[in-house]
């Protein structure tokens, strides 16, 4: 999915272990509301993205078939074609993107990222971004204790905000969803995005 209006600047958005569903869709075209052009790559690769129910096999899926590493190279040499065609480039993510788009914060060319609930960035706190990174977390996560995670993280380049809510509190078409979290983190994200892109 992209939505194309030639702007000076492009944001990727990576999708959950689910595909790019309508939470991803509409996410997409919240953003490109702003003037922004929007690519979705579907990292995935299937015809029909998983629903919520299949959580176990879409997990499954994504750690056999595409893994974070993998999906990290994808998603630099993306940044890097997409980057001949504009001037600045964010990544944004949802929990496993949202550790990918971690993932992306050292490269060269990336103006920012906003990672959404990424949960395993826990497993890569030795990234220092070399861009602003924004971080969404739920104040209750199931996996892993958060308080422990933002005291391990190297604040250079990192603004961090929690929210009310459970993991997937800025999807609407989630049971976890917290419209008033939701609605916070977004413009949070929107005045990120729209300062980082007017900069010189």
């Amino acid at each position: 999915m992209t939505t194309t209006k030639r702007d000076k600047t492009a944001v990727i958005v990576i999708h959950e272990i689910y595909g790019v569903n309508p939470h991803i869709e509409h996410f997409s075209e919240s953003i490109s509301k702003y003037d922004f052009d929007v690519i979705c790559p579907d990292l995935l690769d299937v015809k029909i993205p998983f629903s919520y129910s299949q959580e176990e096999l879409a997990y499954q899926n994504f750690m056999e078939n595409v893994g974070f590493i993998n999906a990290s190279n994808k998603m630099k040499s993306l940044v890097t074609d997409v980057k001949k065609n504009y001037e600045k480039v964010f990544v944004i993510g949802f929990s496993v993107g949202a550790t990918v788009s971690w993932l992306c914060s050292d490269l060269k060319g990336v103006q920012g990222i906003v990672a959404y609930y990424g949960s395993r960035i826990r497993d890569y706190i030795e990234v220092t971004p070399q861009c602003p990174a924004l971080l969404f977390f739920p104040k209750e996560e199931k996996s892993f204790n958060v308080d422990e995670l933002v005291s391990n993280l190297d604040y250079r380049n990192v603004e961090l905000h929690t929210f009310n809510g459970q993991h997937g509190f800025a999807d609407p078409y989630s049971p976890n969803y917290n419209k008033g979290s939701s609605e916070m983190a977004f413009q949070e994200m929107v005045s990120f995005l729209l300062k980082h892109s007017s900069m010189k």
